[in-house]
């Protein structure tokens, strides 16, 4: 008897799905990548909470979702997934520069409040305040020192400044509550001067994920570096 073979050729590559026509590529790629599009697990969110942390520590990048963003593609996971907060990265962070970049940590973070301290002591008429990674302990290299200041008009800042002979240029500000950004370049040191209202002085700042933004005065920066002093070898 002789046998006959039948062929079925698929048009387009394609695959029936319930009520319509899905590509074989889809569904193909759809699978390989369904385990990457919402990583819920505590090590899935860990693996990019110290990437992203060692992102900042070696190459100081400044913005942490920025930093978040390059550690899931470079672990593969999909540009939604759920990714960590700034209070875990900050976490992660501050293990990895404990770790592996101890003594040279310890020395960024106190040569950067210093010379906080000094340009605080310049522009003390307008109530500045130290806050950032620089005055919680987690500047990473290239960080920058962020100083908040109070007065009714930006313009007496600038003035003051040139009164002053010191050489600054405008930045774009973070938040829309501050009315100018001053940023001013000393060698290697980086200083940005945010300056906001008077009456803004009393108010909490928060970070992006909700928590309370520190800062400190000057005497409260001077008592920070001579614990710092005190507790060095």
């Amino acid at each position: 008897m002789k046998k006959f073979q039948v062929k079925i050729a698929w048009p387009a590559a394609l695959i029936w799905h319930t009520e319509r026509i899905v590509p074989l590529a889809a569904v193909t790629h759809a699978m390989t990548n369904r385990h990457h599009e919402h990583p819920e697990s505590p090590q899935q969110r860990a693996q990019i909470a110290s990437t992203a942390a060692r992102l900042i520590a070696e190459n100081g990048i400044s913005d942490y979702t920025l930093a978040k963003r390059k550690a899931a593609r470079s672990l593969g996971f999909a540009d939604k997934v759920q990714l960590p907060g700034d209070a875990e990265i900050q976490y992660e962070l501050q293990t990895y520069q404990r770790l592996f970049q101890d003594e040279e940590h310890t020395a960024r973070i106190c040569h950067l409040r210093q010379k906080a301290g000094e340009l605080m002591l310049i522009v003390q008429r307008f109530n500045p305040y130290l806050t950032g990674s620089v005055l919680d302990g987690s500047a990473a290299r290239y960080a920058e020192i962020d100083i908040q200041l109070f007065t009714d008009s930006a313009k007496d800042v600038e003035i003051f400044l040139l009164n002053q002979r010191i050489d600054y240029k405008h930045s774009v500000p973070r938040s829309d509550r501050a009315e100018a950004v001053l940023t001013i370049q000393s060698g290697e040191t980086v200083a940005n001067l945010i300056i906001y209202p008077t009456n803004q002085e009393r108010v909490s700042f928060k970070t992006k994920d909700g928590r309370i933004r520190l800062r400190a005065r000057l005497d409260a920066l001077n008592d920070l570096l001579s614990a710092t002093r005190l507790s060095s070898p």
